[in-house]
Protein backbone atom coordinates (compact mmCIF):
# COMPACT_ATOMS: atom_id res chain seq x y z
CA UNK A 1 0.00 0.00 0.00
CA UNK A 2 1.16 3.16 -0.89
CA UNK A 3 2.11 6.00 1.82
CA UNK A 4 -0.03 8.74 0.58
CA UNK A 5 0.48 11.25 3.90
CA UNK A 6 4.40 11.45 4.06
CA UNK A 7 4.13 13.76 0.41
CA UNK A 8 1.37 15.67 2.79
CA UNK A 9 3.66 15.84 5.44
CA UNK A 10 6.66 17.25 3.27
CA UNK A 11 4.30 19.60 1.05
CA UNK A 12 2.72 21.08 5.02
CA UNK A 13 6.36 21.09 6.49
CA UNK A 14 7.92 23.13 3.18
CA UNK A 15 4.75 25.60 3.50
CA UNK A 16 5.41 26.00 7.31
CA UNK A 17 9.30 26.81 6.52
CA UNK A 18 8.47 28.73 3.84
CA UNK A 19 6.35 30.91 6.22
CA UNK A 20 8.96 31.14 8.66
CA UNK A 21 11.66 32.00 6.79
CA UNK A 22 9.24 34.75 4.85
CA UNK A 23 8.87 36.03 8.45
CA UNK A 24 12.34 36.22 9.67
CA UNK A 25 13.06 37.82 5.90
CA UNK A 26 10.37 40.47 7.31
CA UNK A 27 11.86 40.71 10.31
CA UNK A 28 15.54 40.92 9.21
CA UNK A 29 14.27 43.89 6.60
CA UNK A 30 12.58 45.93 9.57
CA UNK A 31 15.71 45.93 11.70
CA UNK A 32 18.61 46.05 8.90
CA UNK A 33 19.88 49.77 9.07
CA UNK A 34 18.53 51.58 5.63
CA UNK A 35 21.15 51.91 3.16
CA UNK A 36 21.86 55.89 2.97
CA UNK A 37 24.16 57.73 0.41
CA UNK A 38 25.06 60.85 0.45
CA UNK A 39 24.91 63.15 -2.95
CA UNK A 40 27.28 66.31 -2.21
CA UNK A 41 28.76 67.76 0.96
CA UNK A 42 28.89 71.08 0.33
CA UNK A 43 25.76 72.46 2.12
CA UNK A 44 26.24 73.29 6.16
CA UNK A 45 23.52 70.79 6.91
CA UNK A 46 25.49 68.42 6.17
CA UNK A 47 27.15 67.86 9.52
CA UNK A 48 23.43 66.17 10.68
CA UNK A 49 24.28 62.90 8.41
CA UNK A 50 28.12 62.99 8.99
CA UNK A 51 27.90 62.98 12.48
CA UNK A 52 24.98 61.16 13.56
CA UNK A 53 26.15 58.59 15.86
CA UNK A 54 25.41 55.74 17.56
CA UNK A 55 22.12 55.15 16.06
CA UNK A 56 21.97 51.66 13.98
CA UNK A 57 18.17 52.89 11.87
CA UNK A 58 20.77 54.09 9.21
CA UNK A 59 23.43 53.29 7.73
CA UNK A 60 25.53 55.53 5.35
CA UNK A 61 27.33 53.26 2.39
CA UNK A 62 28.83 56.55 -0.10
CA UNK A 63 29.51 59.65 0.07
CA UNK A 64 29.55 61.94 -3.10
CA UNK A 65 31.46 64.74 -3.92
CA UNK A 66 33.96 65.90 -6.30
CA UNK A 67 36.14 68.21 -4.49
CA UNK A 68 38.61 66.20 -3.14
CA UNK A 69 39.89 69.15 -0.70
CA UNK A 70 36.40 68.83 0.64
CA UNK A 71 36.44 65.17 0.62
CA UNK A 72 39.57 65.36 2.98
CA UNK A 73 38.42 68.13 5.23
CA UNK A 74 35.36 65.60 6.28
CA UNK A 75 37.19 62.80 6.76
CA UNK A 76 38.75 64.27 8.81
CA UNK A 77 36.46 66.06 11.10
CA UNK A 78 34.24 63.17 11.02
CA UNK A 79 36.35 60.75 11.37
CA UNK A 80 35.69 58.87 8.26
CA UNK A 81 36.79 56.25 5.65
CA UNK A 82 37.93 57.87 2.78
CA UNK A 83 36.65 54.78 1.07
CA UNK A 84 33.39 56.01 1.50
CA UNK A 85 33.65 58.78 -0.81
CA UNK A 86 33.45 58.76 -4.28
CA UNK A 87 33.84 61.58 -7.43
CA UNK A 88 31.21 60.16 -9.72
CA UNK A 89 28.00 60.49 -8.30
CA UNK A 90 26.74 57.68 -10.85
CA UNK A 91 29.44 55.19 -9.96
CA UNK A 92 28.68 55.70 -6.25
CA UNK A 93 25.18 54.54 -6.61
CA UNK A 94 26.49 51.65 -8.93
CA UNK A 95 28.66 50.06 -6.38
CA UNK A 96 27.12 50.57 -3.14
CA UNK A 97 23.66 49.96 -4.17
CA UNK A 98 21.60 52.45 -1.49
CA UNK A 99 18.23 52.40 -0.84
CA UNK A 100 17.61 55.73 -0.47
CA UNK A 101 20.32 59.33 -1.11
CA UNK A 102 20.18 62.33 1.02
CA UNK A 103 21.17 65.59 -1.01
CA UNK A 104 23.24 67.78 0.64
CA UNK A 105 24.65 69.91 -2.72
CA UNK A 106 22.76 73.26 -4.38
CA UNK A 107 19.43 73.67 -4.04
CA UNK A 108 20.07 73.59 -8.20
CA UNK A 109 21.53 70.62 -8.27
CA UNK A 110 18.63 68.34 -6.67
CA UNK A 111 16.78 67.68 -9.98
CA UNK A 112 20.21 66.04 -11.15
CA UNK A 113 20.26 63.68 -8.11
CA UNK A 114 16.92 62.82 -8.61
CA UNK A 115 17.52 61.95 -12.38
CA UNK A 116 20.06 59.73 -11.63
CA UNK A 117 18.09 57.92 -8.46
CA UNK A 118 14.81 57.90 -9.40
CA UNK A 119 15.04 55.53 -12.65
CA UNK A 120 17.16 53.13 -10.24
CA UNK A 121 13.95 53.26 -8.00
CA UNK A 122 16.29 55.10 -4.99
CA UNK A 123 14.21 57.28 -2.20
CA UNK A 124 15.57 61.10 -2.14
CA UNK A 125 15.27 63.35 0.47
CA UNK A 126 16.46 67.04 -0.02
CA UNK A 127 17.21 69.65 1.94
CA UNK A 128 15.18 72.91 1.84
CA UNK A 129 13.57 74.21 -0.45
CA UNK A 130 12.66 71.29 -2.91
CA UNK A 131 14.12 73.10 -6.02
CA UNK A 132 15.90 76.11 -7.09
CA UNK A 133 12.72 76.77 -9.51
CA UNK A 134 9.08 75.48 -10.15
CA UNK A 135 10.15 73.90 -13.27
CA UNK A 136 12.76 72.11 -11.37
CA UNK A 137 10.13 71.09 -8.94
CA UNK A 138 8.02 70.15 -11.94
CA UNK A 139 10.59 67.58 -13.37
CA UNK A 140 11.34 65.97 -9.83
CA UNK A 141 7.56 65.37 -9.33
CA UNK A 142 7.24 63.48 -12.68
CA UNK A 143 10.36 61.55 -11.84
CA UNK A 144 9.38 60.49 -8.75
CA UNK A 145 5.64 59.02 -9.45
CA UNK A 146 6.35 57.79 -12.79
CA UNK A 147 9.63 56.03 -10.82
CA UNK A 148 7.62 55.32 -7.06
CA UNK A 149 10.07 56.85 -4.78
CA UNK A 150 9.56 58.82 -2.22
CA UNK A 151 10.84 62.45 -2.55
CA UNK A 152 10.39 64.33 0.38
CA UNK A 153 12.00 67.89 2.04
CA UNK A 154 13.34 68.63 5.06
CA UNK A 155 13.67 71.27 7.10
CA UNK A 156 14.63 72.16 10.50
CA UNK A 157 11.30 73.81 11.46
CA UNK A 158 9.96 70.13 10.88
CA UNK A 159 11.83 68.46 13.93
CA UNK A 160 10.03 71.39 16.03
CA UNK A 161 7.75 70.04 18.46
CA UNK A 162 6.48 73.27 18.75
CA UNK A 163 5.45 72.89 14.75
CA UNK A 164 3.54 69.81 15.66
CA UNK A 165 2.10 71.33 18.35
CA UNK A 166 0.83 74.27 16.91
CA UNK A 167 -0.85 71.83 14.20
CA UNK A 168 -2.99 70.02 16.98
CA UNK A 169 -4.20 73.27 18.50
CA UNK A 170 -5.22 74.74 15.49
CA UNK A 171 -7.53 71.77 15.32
CA UNK A 172 -8.81 71.80 18.36
CA UNK A 173 -12.11 74.16 17.92
CA UNK A 174 -12.07 74.67 21.36
CA UNK A 175 -8.35 76.38 21.33
CA UNK A 176 -8.18 79.20 19.10
CA UNK A 177 -10.76 78.56 16.41
CA UNK A 178 -10.41 78.91 12.97
CA UNK A 179 -7.22 80.49 11.32
CA UNK A 180 -7.35 83.86 10.28
CA UNK A 181 -3.70 84.99 9.78
CA UNK A 182 -0.15 83.53 10.27
CA UNK A 183 3.27 85.41 10.68
CA UNK A 184 6.72 83.80 10.11
CA UNK A 185 10.07 85.39 10.92
CA UNK A 186 12.73 83.51 9.79
CA UNK A 187 16.18 84.23 9.35
CA UNK A 188 19.54 85.53 10.97
CA UNK A 189 22.16 87.55 10.60
CA UNK A 190 23.60 86.53 6.98
CA UNK A 191 25.37 83.51 5.68
CA UNK A 192 28.61 85.40 5.50
CA UNK A 193 27.74 87.10 8.67
CA UNK A 194 27.67 83.64 10.94
CA UNK A 195 30.81 82.47 9.48
CA UNK A 196 29.34 79.55 6.59
CA UNK A 197 32.01 77.84 4.99
CA UNK A 198 33.09 78.89 1.69
CA UNK A 199 31.75 76.16 -0.23
CA UNK A 200 28.18 76.66 0.92
CA UNK A 201 28.77 80.54 0.47
CA UNK A 202 29.72 80.56 -2.90
CA UNK A 203 26.23 78.67 -3.97
CA UNK A 204 23.84 80.37 -1.43
CA UNK A 205 24.39 83.83 -2.90
CA UNK A 206 24.24 82.50 -6.56
CA UNK A 207 20.88 83.39 -8.21
CA UNK A 208 20.74 80.08 -10.13
CA UNK A 209 22.60 77.48 -7.40
CA UNK A 210 20.17 79.09 -4.78
CA UNK A 211 17.26 79.80 -6.49
CA UNK A 212 17.59 83.47 -4.91
CA UNK A 213 18.78 85.00 -1.50
CA UNK A 214 16.67 85.36 1.70
CA UNK A 215 13.42 85.08 -0.21
CA UNK A 216 14.49 81.48 -1.16
CA UNK A 217 16.48 80.60 2.30
CA UNK A 218 14.34 81.63 4.39
CA UNK A 219 11.00 81.79 2.88
CA UNK A 220 10.38 78.61 2.03
CA UNK A 221 9.66 78.18 5.90
CA UNK A 222 6.90 79.99 6.26
CA UNK A 223 5.96 79.06 2.77
CA UNK A 224 5.66 75.05 4.24
CA UNK A 225 4.40 76.13 7.40
CA UNK A 226 1.76 77.47 6.44
CA UNK A 227 0.50 74.94 3.70
CA UNK A 228 0.66 72.74 6.65
CA UNK A 229 -1.28 74.83 8.65
CA UNK A 230 -3.41 75.16 5.75
CA UNK A 231 -3.17 71.50 5.10
CA UNK A 232 -2.57 71.56 1.38
CA UNK A 233 -5.07 74.61 0.50
CA UNK A 234 -3.42 76.37 -2.56
CA UNK A 235 -3.07 80.14 -1.79
CA UNK A 236 -5.18 82.50 -4.01
CA UNK A 237 -2.37 85.22 -4.62
CA UNK A 238 1.49 85.65 -3.77
CA UNK A 239 2.80 89.89 -3.06
CA UNK A 240 6.35 89.89 -2.18
CA UNK A 241 8.84 93.09 -1.62
CA UNK A 242 12.49 92.15 -1.87
CA UNK A 243 15.77 94.60 -0.88
CA UNK A 244 19.48 94.39 -0.80
CA UNK A 245 20.48 95.98 2.20
CA UNK A 246 24.08 94.84 1.78
CA UNK A 247 24.77 94.70 -2.23
CA UNK A 248 28.63 95.05 -1.49
CA UNK A 249 27.93 91.49 0.70
CA UNK A 250 25.94 89.69 -1.68
CA UNK A 251 25.42 91.38 -4.86
CA UNK A 252 23.76 88.71 -6.79
CA UNK A 253 20.68 88.56 -4.85
CA UNK A 254 18.33 89.44 -2.24
CA UNK A 255 18.87 89.42 1.76
CA UNK A 256 15.60 90.52 2.49
CA UNK A 257 12.34 89.61 1.47
CA UNK A 258 8.42 90.12 2.66
CA UNK A 259 5.96 87.87 1.60
CA UNK A 260 2.08 87.91 1.91
CA UNK A 261 0.52 85.00 0.63
CA UNK A 262 -3.64 85.35 0.63
CA UNK A 263 -6.09 82.84 1.11
CA UNK A 264 -9.85 83.01 0.76
CA UNK A 265 -10.61 82.98 4.41
CA UNK A 266 -6.80 83.77 5.96
CA UNK A 267 -3.72 85.33 5.27
CA UNK A 268 0.15 84.89 5.88
CA UNK A 269 3.18 87.24 6.19
CA UNK A 270 6.49 85.40 5.90
CA UNK A 271 9.69 87.67 6.89
CA UNK A 272 12.50 86.24 5.39
CA UNK A 273 16.29 88.21 6.45
CA UNK A 274 20.00 87.89 6.02
CA UNK A 275 20.14 91.18 8.13
CA UNK A 276 18.62 90.35 11.76
CA UNK A 277 20.69 91.02 14.86
CA UNK A 278 20.89 87.60 15.77
CA UNK A 279 19.13 84.17 14.56
CA UNK A 280 15.31 83.63 14.98
CA UNK A 281 12.95 81.13 13.91
CA UNK A 282 9.32 81.80 15.38
CA UNK A 283 5.13 81.68 13.91
CA UNK A 284 2.40 83.78 15.46
CA UNK A 285 -0.89 82.13 14.55
CA UNK A 286 -3.77 83.85 15.00
CA UNK A 287 -7.52 82.20 15.34
CA UNK A 288 -10.89 83.68 15.44
CA UNK A 289 -10.63 83.24 19.27
CA UNK A 290 -7.13 83.44 20.53
CA UNK A 291 -3.21 82.80 19.53
CA UNK A 292 -0.53 80.87 19.33
CA UNK A 293 3.40 82.07 19.35
CA UNK A 294 5.59 79.32 18.60
CA UNK A 295 9.03 81.13 19.90
CA UNK A 296 11.23 77.97 19.21
CA UNK A 297 11.55 74.55 18.94
CA UNK A 298 9.70 74.09 22.29
CA UNK A 299 8.62 77.01 23.76
CA UNK A 300 4.91 78.92 23.07
CA UNK A 301 2.52 80.73 24.22
CA UNK A 302 -1.08 80.61 24.03
CA UNK A 303 -3.98 82.77 24.86
CA UNK A 304 -7.87 82.76 24.16
CA UNK A 305 -11.09 83.90 24.82
CA UNK A 306 -11.40 80.99 27.53
CA UNK A 307 -8.20 81.22 29.13
CA UNK A 308 -6.98 84.35 29.91
CA UNK A 309 -4.44 85.50 30.31
CA UNK A 310 -1.89 84.83 28.22
CA UNK A 311 -0.01 80.89 29.19
CA UNK A 312 3.30 79.52 29.07
CA UNK A 313 3.70 76.01 27.47
CA UNK A 314 6.56 74.09 26.95
CA UNK A 315 6.45 70.78 24.97
CA UNK A 316 8.95 68.16 23.46
CA UNK A 317 9.03 65.41 20.80
CA UNK A 318 7.77 62.84 23.21
CA UNK A 319 4.81 64.65 24.42
CA UNK A 320 3.59 64.93 21.06
CA UNK A 321 5.21 62.28 19.34
CA UNK A 322 6.85 64.01 16.63
CA UNK A 323 10.01 63.14 15.04
CA UNK A 324 13.21 65.08 15.93
CA UNK A 325 15.48 63.13 13.75
CA UNK A 326 14.59 63.88 9.78
CA UNK A 327 16.54 60.69 8.97
CA UNK A 328 14.94 58.25 11.16
CA UNK A 329 11.53 59.43 9.89
CA UNK A 330 12.76 59.13 6.17
CA UNK A 331 13.54 55.34 7.11
CA UNK A 332 10.92 54.22 8.41
CA UNK A 333 8.86 56.14 5.54
CA UNK A 334 10.73 53.73 3.34
CA UNK A 335 10.47 50.81 5.68
CA UNK A 336 6.55 51.22 5.78
CA UNK A 337 6.59 52.26 9.57
CA UNK A 338 4.52 55.56 8.52
CA UNK A 339 2.91 57.31 5.60
CA UNK A 340 3.75 60.54 4.57
CA UNK A 341 0.49 62.64 4.69
CA UNK A 342 0.02 64.55 1.65
CA UNK A 343 0.43 68.14 3.34
CA UNK A 344 3.06 67.24 5.81
CA UNK A 345 5.33 69.33 6.06
CA UNK A 346 8.16 66.59 4.21
CA UNK A 347 5.49 65.66 1.69
CA UNK A 348 6.01 66.37 -2.14
CA UNK A 349 2.19 68.13 -2.57
CA UNK A 350 3.26 70.25 0.43
CA UNK A 351 6.23 71.08 -1.29
CA UNK A 352 5.15 72.03 -4.27
CA UNK A 353 2.80 74.17 -2.87
CA UNK A 354 5.70 76.19 -1.52
CA UNK A 355 7.61 76.10 -4.83
CA UNK A 356 4.47 77.70 -6.31
CA UNK A 357 4.69 80.32 -3.54
CA UNK A 358 8.66 81.18 -4.13
CA UNK A 359 7.83 81.22 -7.83
CA UNK A 360 5.13 84.02 -7.25
CA UNK A 361 7.05 85.37 -4.69
CA UNK A 362 10.40 86.18 -6.64
CA UNK A 363 7.57 87.14 -9.93
CA UNK A 364 6.04 89.66 -7.70
CA UNK A 365 9.26 91.27 -6.44
CA UNK A 366 10.25 91.46 -10.09
CA UNK A 367 7.30 93.21 -11.91
CA UNK A 368 6.04 95.00 -8.50
CA UNK A 369 2.54 93.54 -8.67
CA UNK A 370 0.58 90.24 -7.20
CA UNK A 371 0.58 87.01 -8.75
CA UNK A 372 -2.70 85.39 -8.66
CA UNK A 373 -2.22 81.58 -7.85
CA UNK A 374 -6.03 80.66 -8.51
Amino acid sequence: MKNYLFPVIIVAMAGILNLSLMTVLGQSSASTPLRVAVAGTTHGHVSWILNRKNKSDVQVVGIYEPNLVLTEKHARQFNLNKDLFYTNLKAMLDAVKPEAVVAFGSIYEHLAVVQICAPRGIHVMVEKPLAASLAQAVRMEALAKKHNIHLLTNYETSWYPTTEKSFQLLNDSNSIGKLKKAVFHHGHQGPKEIGVSNEFLEWLTDPVQNGGGAIIDFGCYGANLMTYLMKGATPSSVMAVTRQFKPDTYPKVDDEATIVVTYPNAQCLIQASWNWPFSRKDMEIYGETGYIIAQNSQKMLLRNKAQMPERAMQVTAQDIKVYEDPFSYFADVIRKKITVTDHGVYSLPNNMIVMRILEAAKESARTGKTVQLQ
